[in-house]
């Protein structure tokens, strides 16, 4: 299987595990479940996931046995773009070629949507799939790198470093940084708790995995990728 063929498999089981995740809601929730699955379902390419899938094979394990920390990261991921794209923040109308969250449901609504996939991610890496899948100790280390990455250590730091570099003039240690924390700390998790999931106890599986060597080594294959040439 050539890579194209295998991102493009990979993603109909993604898209599946998610459908399957975040079931269409029903009651005084069904507007947040229904925001929430606009942009989750928006044509994402689902690389986090994806990676996180290859990652738990290349040691061994099975892509299957992954899926709900893989779809958790998608979860975060999409969090992060309702978010970014408020008003409040970058001020985005369009993503995708489609009208961005806040246009279609409103500012609050899409705040909570941001808000809903972030907590869901949490609940679903925790869950009796994949404690059934892998040791307890696992899960608890996979939240850990997961949170570290999403967080202010990561994520988080890297939006706050992108709003205020706007309208500035920034040098390179400035780009790099938000690089390998906006974009790269979240790929790098993927790539680590797939290894986890997956049973790598070697190598250095999840051992501190996820810091500022890691992050810096997934920008540079990113800049280098042409094959996923538009990793957000």
């Amino acid at each position: 299987m050539d890579l194209k063929q295998y991102l493009v498999e990979k993603k109909k089981i993604v898209d599946r595990a998610l459908d399957r995740y975040l079931p269409e809601g029903a009651g005084p929730a069904a507007d947040l479940v229904k925001a929430m699955r606009y942009s989750l379902f928006a044509g994402g390419k689902r690389l986090r996931p994806i990676l996180c899938m290859a990652s738990a094979e290349a040691v061994g394990g099975h892509g299957a046995s992954v899926l709900p920390a893989a779809c958790a990261l998608e979860l975060i991921h999409t969090y992060s773009l309702i978010h970014d794209d408020l008003p409040a923040m970058d001020d985005d109308d369009m993503r995708r070629g489609q009208p961005t969250s806040h246009k279609v449901f409103g500012e609050a609504l899409a705040l909570l949507a941001g808000d809903g996939l972030l907590t869901e991610a949490f609940r679903l890496i925790c869950s009796e799939e994949l404690l059934k899948a892998i040791p307890a100790e696992s899960v608890v280390k996979v939240v850990s790198l997961v949170a570290e990455a999403a967080g202010y250590k990561g994520m988080v730091a890297g939006q706050v470093a992108d709003i205020q570099a706007e309208g500035r003039p920034a040098d390179k240690a400035l780009v790099d940084f938000i690089h390998t924390h906006k974009t790269a700390a979240l790929i790098t998790a993927a790539v680590v708790c797939g290894g986890i999931v997956g049973g790598g106890g070697g190598g250095g599986v999840g051992g501190g995995g996820g810091g500022e060597s890691d992050r810096s080594a997934t920008v540079l294959w990113a800049q280098g990728g042409p094959c996923i040439p538009d990793i957000r």
